[in-house]
C-alpha cells in the first residue's frame, strides 16, 4: 500500500506549522517534528520539505535556541498555573519569531527601495494600484 502524497506546502499549512513550532515543550527534534505534523494534520512532509521554506526553518532554529537558554523553566504543580505558564512561554515564542521575521522583511524592503530608486523608480510609481483581473469567459 503506497502513501498518499500529501497536499502542498501552502501558506496556511505553513502557518499552522510554525504555530505548532511556537507552543513546542520539551526537546525539538526534525523527527518530533514531522510525526507531530502527521499525528496533527494526517500530512507527512520530509525534513527538506520543510526546511526549505524559510519560515519554518527559522522558527525551528528560533525554538531550538530558545530551548536551550531556558531549561530551567519553572514548573508547578497547580495545572491552571502550569497552563499559563505554557501559554505565556508559546507567545513570547511567537513574539521573538514575528519579531524577526518583521526585521527580515524590513531588510528585504529596504533592499528593493534601493533598487527600484536606483533604476529610476519613484514611490508613485511602485504604489500604483493592480489592474483589475477580467475573469470573464473566453469565446
Amino acid at each position: 500500500m503506497t502513501k498518499r502524497r500529501s497536499r502542498n506546502l501552502d501558506d496556511e499549512i505553513i502557518k499552522q506549522i510554525v504555530e505548532l513550532i511556537d507552543g513546542w515543550a520539551g526537546d525539538l527534534t526534525w523527527a518530533k517534528l514531522i510525526h507531530a505534523i502527521e499525528l496533527r494534520y494526517f500530512a507527512c512532509y520530509t525534513r527538506q520539505a520543510l526546511h526549505n521554506h524559510e519560515r519554518i526553518r527559522e522558527a525551528f532554529r528560533l525554538r531550538k535556541e530558545e530551548a536551550a537558554s531556558s531549561r530551567d523553566a519553572p514548573t508547578t504543580r497547580n495545572t491552571r498555573l502550569q497552563i499559563a505558564l505554557e501559554r505565556i512561554a508559546r507567545l513570547e515564542a511567537e513574539n521573538r519569531r514575528l519579531s524577526e521575521e518583521n526585521r527580515r522583511l524590513l531588510e528585504k524592503f529596504a533592499t528593493w527601495a534601493y533598487n527600484a530608486y536606483s533604476h529610476g523608480l519613484n514611490e508613485e510609481a511602485l504604489s500604483r494600484p493592480l489592474l483589475e483581473v477580467d475573469r470573464g469567459q473566453t469565446r
